[in-house]
Order: structure tokens, then sequence, then C-alpha cells
């Protein structure tokens, strides 16, 4: 097969997500060490951090998840893989993007539990080597499950809440070969937005809309973290995100991404962390702190022709605001529940 087919990477990925999926919760951290390199890197949403060894990351991660909710099921969304075209680091990384559904049926990070079913938001980075995951990244939307559960982790969003679905085409779970090419594609794409943004200045007086044109579809969709929401077309972006979200920062700092990938029509980026921004007060009705505040963020594309159409985006939120002194998870017993 031809180096770039990632086909054995992706089965590597694969399989582990069937045997991890299927196992009882004592027999995870066998499944993890048998797909995991034994220094297995892991990165995960506050309030797990930083990981290492796939023994530890059962333990602190998969069983208390897959304790709290029951007959869980992996319904994918997005599944891709790529070389990182991060400079320096030219391995292949496997990605995967949907919910992971079950019956809440006991308390997980002091989320009282609905008896219901509830979806959980995630996101995967798998680096695969020599047949085994070397490294992980795995970003979920805690808010998102706090929300289904009756809680208000944040003030009002500006976007919509919603259960998030896939892309519009159906066409994001690429198992087979696809064309070189069309990642080019994708990942040029995606550079352009990337630039794009990282020229504006604040002071610019060109419509923010007609900025967002050259990058973006006209009925371009982002699919936004639980307490910021979700918001369609350019003009309602711009009101509902991208506005608010440049009047509320000052001193943005791009810290860079650690994989960026694409394939097909499809592709993607994670950092740790990605941004660090100040908070001049107003976005996600947080008062300002004056303190610089990191983002790890997961952003998944889908291309339209030379644009981007779909975006679906994952932000540490927990992490950011308890580095303003905002512990959400803390508050909980606080939060009122129907």
């Amino acid at each position: 097969m031809a180096e770039t087919d990632f086909q054995s990477e992706k089965q590597v990925v694969l399989d582990f997500y069937s045997e991890l999926d299927k196992a009882a919760p004592d027999a995870l951290g066998a499944v993890m060490e048998t797909f995991c390199a034994p220094d297995l890197d892991w990165r995960g949403f506050h309030p797990f951090h930083e990981q290492t060894g796939p023994g530890t990351v059962a333990e602190s991660f998969w069983v208390p998840l897959r304790q709290a909710l029951t007959s869980m099921q992996r319904r994918l969304d997005v599944f891709m893989a790529g070389r990182n075209a991060i400079e320096g680091d030219d391995g292949v990384w496997v990605v995967s993007m949907g919910h992971l559904m079950g019956l809440f049926d006991a308390p997980w990070l002091g989320i009282p539990p609905t008896g219901k079913m509830v979806l959980l938001r995630y996101c995967a980075f798998h680096k695969v080597e020599d047949g085994r995951i070397t490294a992980e990244a795995m970003y979920f939307d805690i808010p998102h499950l706090m929300m289904q559960a009756g809680l208000q982790p944040f003030p009002a969003q500006t976007a919509a809440h919603m259960v998030q679905p896939g892309p519009l085409t159906h066409d994001g779970l690429l198992f087979d070969v696809q064309s070189p090419e069309e990642g080019e594609k994708t990942l040029a794409a995606i550079n352009f937005m990337v630039q794009d943004i990282k020229t504006w200045t604040g002071g610019n007086s060109e419509p923010l809309e007609d900025e967002l044109r050259r990058s973006w579809t006209e009925d371009m969709i982002w699919w936004g973290p639980a307490g910021i929401g979700a918001t369609y077309t350019i003009e309602r972006y711009a009101k509902q995100h991208s506005g608010p979200f440049r009047a509320g920062f000052e001193k943005r700092i791009f810290n860079g991404h650690v994989a960026k990938v694409a394939e097909g029509h499809y592709g993607g980026f994670f950092g740790w962390p990605n941004l660090t921004l100040t908070p001049t007060g107003g976005f996600m009705g947080m008062p300002a702190t004056g303190k610089p505040g990191d983002m790890r963020v997961i952003d998944i594309y889908r291309r339209e022709g030379d644009k981007l159409a779909e975006n679906w985006i994952f932000i540490d939120l927990l992490h950011f605001w308890n580095q303003q002194g905002l512990d959400v998870l803390g508050r909980i017993p606080l939060m009122k529940t129907p």
C-alpha cells in the first residue's frame, strides 16, 4: 500500500475502539495496555489534564466515565487520518469525532445522574507509531453534559444549545483511502483561514462579515461548545460568536498547534494550548480579570469547494475559567436542577 493511505493506522484505532467500547469497566486497563504504548502521552480537558501511561488513563478517566454512563455507545460523525502538517513532527494521527452516549446512572465529576440518556461530545487525536497509540488528545464537552443534567454552568450563551449533528453531507467517516489532492485542498483552506485571522489587529475598518467571507461559505455552521453555542450563516456567526469573542479579549497570543491533519474534505487541529487570552469583560457574561488564560482547542472542519462550510469546536472552558478564579465544577452544589 502507498505510504500515504493511512489504512493501517486507522485500523489500529478502529480495533482499539471496538475492544474498548465492549470491555467491562474492570477490563478497560488491559485494553488500553494492549493498544497503547507504556509511556502513552494523554491530554484531556479539566480536571484530567495530562496523564502518562495507559493504566493511569483507564483508572482516572475511562473507568469512572463508564461506571457513570452505562450501556455506552460510541457514535462517530467524523473519522479521518493524516500526516501531521506541523513542522518537526511528521507522525500519523488518526482523528475521530462524535458522541459517547449512555444512560447517566451514577455521578461523574459531581454532576448528578439523571437516569436518562445523555451524549458527551468528544473529539480525539491519536498518534499511531509501529502499530500502537503513543499519544492522544481526548477533548470532551463537560458543560454540554452538565446542561443535559439540568445544570447551568455559565450565564446565558450567545448562540444555540443543542445536541450537535455530524456533517450535513453525511460523508465524514473516511474509512477508505482518500484522494491526497482533496486533503491538500482542505489543508490549504484551513491554513488560509487561520492566517487571515492572525492578521486581525482590532483596528481594521473592514466589516467582520467581509473578512469571514474570504474563508467561509455564506451558509457556514459553527458548532461551538456549551457556554457559547452553535450558530448558522456568516451574519449570525459574526453577531453571535466571532464579534463578541474579539471584543472580549486583548493580548491574544497564538501558541501554535500540536497536530494538524487533513484528509478528503475534512481536517482539523489541536493545541495545548492554542491560545492565551486576557479577558476584558463581557465574554460569556463574565467580568474582566486582567489574568491571561490558556485555551486548549480542537477544531474540525468540512470543506466545500475552496472554502470552509462547517466547523466543530471543543474548548476547555472549565480550564480557562478556572485560571480566572472560577471553579465551575466546584459550584455544582450551588446550581439548581429541575
